[in-house]
């Protein structure tokens, strides 16, 4: 079900990275990153290795600096996926989608208590299968990303209820764009919907949160789909 795209190029962690701090936030250590004059919330679900990646960090950061408070929280309690240790197949079963979709609940309730009423989600590879789960009503948020999603079904497709954009990679084999295009097809078909699917060329799965920062062509598409997540929020998150 999942393998070596999922796992490619992992980041080295960093418990102390970013310009925010670590906080508790619904019960979880979460990674805090706002501007002076946050007035809407975005949560941001990562991928397998977890909130201590220096790139989900670094994009905390910017959504920051636009005006939101973030939060990336700790959804596998410090136990992120880490070549060598296990299976990728052995740690999903301890870190199921599911799971993350209840954990995320109490997060989303947290902001709300913050007084944070808007509020949008993104979520990358595992994570944009929570954020799906999250966009079922808008109870939960008010707008959603997915970026190069996993385990994401036509199922799940159908019960979207708030704006959602969809990011994905020519080169996927978790998120293929045949799949994407199906996924538009049901979203078409909501008009109540509003919804943005595009598929960027020549990248591969996980490219918009695990790319080589050093590496400038890679940063610039990473770039090109960070503007896009933050000028989905910005129509929506309000």
């Amino acid at each position: 079900m999942a393998g070596s795209q999922c796992c490619s190029n992992p980041p080295t962690l960093n418990p102390h990275g970013g310009a925010g701090t670590v906080e508790l936030l619904g019960g979880l250590k979460t990674y805090i990153s706002a501007s002076s004059n946050s007035k809407h919330a975005v949560l941001l679900i990562s991928d397998i290795f977890g909130y201590e990646a220096p790139n989900i960090r670094m994009v905390a950061d910017k959504v920051a600096a636009a005006g939101f408070y973030v939060a990336v929280p700790n959804f596998f309690y410090d136990d992120p996926f880490v070549y060598d240790n296990k299976p990728l197949q052995v740690w999903l079963k301890d870190h199921g989608t599911d799971k993350g979709l209840e954990d995320a609940k109490p997060v989303v309730e947290a902001l709300k208590a913050k007084g944070f009423s808007s509020i949008g989600a993104a979520g990358f590879c595992w994570g944009a299968k929570v954020v799906t789960g999250l966009s079922k009503s808008k109870s939960f948020i008010s707008a959603a990303v997915l970026l190069h999603p996993s385990f994401v079904s036509l199922d799940n497709i159908k019960e979207v209820n708030v704006p959602i954009a969809i990011l994905g990679a020519e080169i996927d084999d978790y998120g293929p764009p045949t799949l994407l295009k199906q996924f538009e097809e049901i979203l078409v078909a909501k008009p109540e919907v509003d919804c943005h699917v595009e598929i960027f060329p020549n990248v591969e799965h996980g490219w918009a949160v695990r790319y080589n920062a050093d590496d400038q062509v890679a940063a610039n598409s990473a770039n090109e789909a960070h503007k896009k997540m933050l000028d989905w929020f910005s129509k929506y998150v309000k």
